[in-house]
């Protein structure tokens, strides 16, 4: 492939974003990036990955402020990881193509040209089955989690974005795979990403 191009796969939870960013990854032979960022950036940082996981995509909460320390200048941790995982998003956007999952990708690469920004999502129930089925989440607190987990990347979005996660307008592309299905929509992002990039 002569072009570089980045693929942002935003995603409900449950309704298989992860799984299709992956499966996208390997037909164009090219890498993922989901936890991988948080490898990356602990790496760099000198932190464990640990560290950092428990902030990932969650929201900005006021008593984080309290661990702010103006004498050392240091940022609460939520803002240096979105910090460091939005300038790395961008440095490898420059270097390969890619595809990206969550994080704010699409924000972060808004002013790119060679991005396709897609958005997955799907039904209550059947997000609720698939993270029960495939996330390993109990029976009886599946439903409280699939919509904490949605709250917190809502305002993880609006918070660092000041936009709305899942409006049709910040993406190319967004598919309801309670609907056609995880196989269906691999097979209409391929093809959107190949006819626009002429890989035909």
């Amino acid at each position: 492939m002569k072009d570089k191009f980045v693929i942002t796969v935003s995603r409900e939870y449950g309704s298989g974003g992860g799984e299709i960013g992956r499966r996208l990854a390997e037909y164009f032979n090219i890498p993922c990036y989901d936890k991988e960022l948080l490898t990356i950036v602990a790496k760099e940082s000198g932190y464990c990955k640990e560290y950092f996981e428990k902030f990932d995509e969650k929201p900005m909460k006021v008593l984080s402020y309290f661990g702010f320390d103006n004498s050392v200048n240091v940022l609460p941790a939520n803002h240096q990881l979105f910090l460091k995982q939005f300038n790395l998003i961008q440095k490898l956007a420059k270097e390969e193509s890619c595809v990206f999952v969550g994080r704010a990708a699409d924000y972060a690469l808004r002013d790119y040209d060679n991005v396709i920004n897609v958005f997955v999502h799907g039904k209550f129930e059947f997000r609720r089955k698939r993270a029960v089925e495939h996330h390993g989440i109990e029976e009886k607190v599946s439903a409280n989690v699939v919509k904490k987990i949605d709250k917190e990347r809502a305002s993880y979005y609006k918070y660092y974005t000041d936009s709305t996660w899942g409006m049709a307008t910040n993406y190319d592309i967004s598919l309801d795979t309670s609907s056609i299905g995880i196989e269906e929509a691999i097979k209409l992002i391929i093809n959107f990403v190949e006819r626009k990039y002429k890989l035909l």
